[in-house]
């Protein structure tokens, strides 16, 4: 490990405010499969996606005490994915510490949402491995404050679309049309501009790094437009 390497991953370890005693467990939830080691990461990915999901589940669970099974299940599948552990992953600046192969580096590895994801995932089994569930826990929901304070969770998982096509359905006896205005960006990092049809008619555009993001923005740009229109 390089000079550089050890300084990012002892930065790391400050930004999740936890020191491994195990600096070689922390080391191999950082290890992507293409840096051609005796180990990888994917074994403790594999245990932080576990660990995470149940985390996740109780933080809601208390969170939101009125709320059904259905609701609570919709806002942690918008948290607990590649998309909101990228996040997270961005957050605490995780793809500075990967360690991947050159090729891997030069194919834009280190801003992958899979990649990122994979990695948060692994360095959370790691902690929990190491320090336990209860310690986890505090850096988990920790991050999720810092990310997520100004904003309503519920909002998160609500499909805007589907509601959209509702109120259209209703009010025109049509559905809305969603039509691709533009794809920028290089492969890893594309950006998605949807204009949103009714009757033929253009009445919201929504941008995002994906289609879905774009369509469900461009839905409650709309819902906002029929609102005053009622």
């Amino acid at each position: 490990m390089s000079d550089n390497q050890t300084s990012e991953v002892k930065a790391l370890q400050k930004r999740l405010n936890y020191t491994f005693k195990d600096q070689k467990l922390l080391i191999e939830a950082l290890t992507h499969k293409s840096y051609k080691q005796s180990y990888n990461n994917e074994r403790l990915e594999f245990l932080g996606d576990a660990v995470l999901d149940l985390i996740v589940g109780e933080f809601l669970f208390k969170k939101y005490p009125h709320d059904d099974e259905g609701n609570l299940s919709k806002i942690r599948a918008s948290l607990v994915n590649e998309e909101g552990f990228t996040i997270l992953a961005q957050h605490i600046h995780l793809g500075e510490c990967i360690f991947l192969s050159n090729a891997e580096i030069n194919n834009c590895g280190r801003e992958k949402p899979s990649l990122l994801s994979n990695a948060f995932e692994a360095v959370m089994g790691a902690i929990y491995l190491e320090a336990g569930l209860e310690k986890l826990t505090s850096t988990v929901l920790g991050f999720l404050e810092e990310v997520y304070a100004q904003k309503d969770m519920k909002k998160l998982s609500k499909d805007y679309k589907t509601t959209l096509q509702e109120i259209t359905q209703a009010r025109f006896a049509v559905t809305p049309e969603y039509k691709l205005i533009s794809a920028t960006g290089p492969d890893h990092q594309k950006s998605f501009e949807i204009a949103l049809l009714i009757e033929g008619k253009e009445y919201a555009r929504g941008k995002s790094k994906s289609k879905k993001g774009a369509q469900q923005e461009a839905a409650l740009l709309a819902i906002d437009i029929l609102a005053k229109d009622a």
